[in-house]
């Protein structure tokens, strides 16, 4: 069995080294031959974790021939909302999804002989990709809304087993995901003497979309309702008709679309967002809702990933001004009237 961990520039240590260590000791329990290296994307040889810049060494370039299992770990950083600040973890999760890594995990996911898996925020970067859309996955609590976002189903559990794809939440988490995973491919009595070997029971119930379906509390059900009347609300939707010229900084970068407002023939404000660096690329707000002073919306962008930004904007005047959310990216918004 080959097991392949790729490691990136400001890779966290604990998402790497935990499932290294599993997989390692479960070599000794079994007659199978198994093969755990660091491996990259491209063809560097050492690269600096996200943790006071430590080296770590890279033994080979990541090679998908070799059929098993490839795990991608989380970045290790602050969780600025600064624009652009390169030592924010979104931005480190943005920079490894653009190298070779993206096709690399493109391959992976349509190849039936591997297993492609994550710790904490290496999901996020298959969201960026664009491979997850519809997939059920976790990551760290804080990526949960990103994740959504992006068209994955995110669910609240300490590991995901989608099949193909399995993912575990926060840093510590690569330890029952490792040992999920081992109990999974050599099975429960392997996976037990790992545990014992470690002195750690793995945490959680393993998610899978098998069994039952859960029956909602009536309390979820009642705020489930509550949370759509509110949608329901409607109001001077006539002070938004025309053009506006809109700023949205994320921590990845700026974007700039012109927004048009109009109401259609049922009287029902609609809006479209054309971006400025491609006028070809138009999308749709939708969702468009008013609430007190507040002016709610929703809009799909493809850039400077591919996501759903939940919006929520306050009207002075001739100016909006307010946030755009989708997880870890919290971005401010600012528009101005051009007609």
């Amino acid at each position: 069995m080959n097991i392949q961990i790729v490691l990136f520039e400001g890779v966290d240590l604990l998402d790497a080294i935990a499932p290294y260590e599993v997989f390692s000791a479960a070599s000794m329990y079994t007659s199978e031959e198994i093969m755990v290296e660091f491996v990259g994307s491209d063809d560097e040889e050492h690269v600096l974790s996200g943790i006071n810049n430590y080296p770590l060494t890279v033994s080979n370039k990541l090679d998908l021939s070799k059929k098993g299992i490839v795990l991608i770990p989380g970045a290790s950083g602050s969780v600025s909302i600064v624009e652009n600040d390169p030592n924010s973890v979104p931005i480190k999760l943005k920079r490894a999804s653009e190298t070779g890594l993206r096709d690399q995990i493109i391959e992976a996911i349509n190849d039936p002989d591997i297993l492609v898996t994550t710790v904490c925020g290496g999901s996020l970067i298959m969201a960026m990709i664009g491979v997850l859309e519809g997939r059920h996955v976790v990551t760290h609590h804080m990526g949960m809304d990103l994740l959504s976002a992006t068209g994955a189903i995110p669910i609240n559990a300490r590991v995901v087993d989608d099949g193909d794809i399995i993912s575990g939440a926060g840093v510590t988490s690569g330890l029952d995901l490792a040992l999920y995973v081992v109990e999974r491919e050599l099975g429960p009595r392997i996976a037990h003497e790992v545990e014992q070997f470690f002195q750690y029971e793995k945490r959680g119930t393993v998610w899978k979309n098998e069994g039952a379906k859960p029956i909602l509390s009536p309390s979820t059900q009642a705020e489930k309702a509550f949370n759509q009347d509110e949608k329901s609300e409607h109001l001077n939707q006539r002070d938004l008709l025309g053009d506006w010229e809109v700023s949205i900084s994320t921590p990845v970068g700026k974007m700039q679309f012109v927004y048009t407002f109009i109401l259609n023939k049922d009287g029902v404000l609609t809006g479209t967002a054309t971006d400025q660096s491609d006028q070809t690329n138009v999308s749709n707000l939708e969702d468009i809702n008013m609430k007190n002073k507040s002016i709610i919306w929703t809009q799909k962008v493809k850039k400077p990933m591919s996501l759903k930004l939940k919006f929520e904007v306050n009207k002075a005047e001739d100016q909006l001004k307010g946030v755009a959310k989708a997880g870890l990216i919290s971005s401010k918004f600012i528009g101005k009237r051009i007609r």
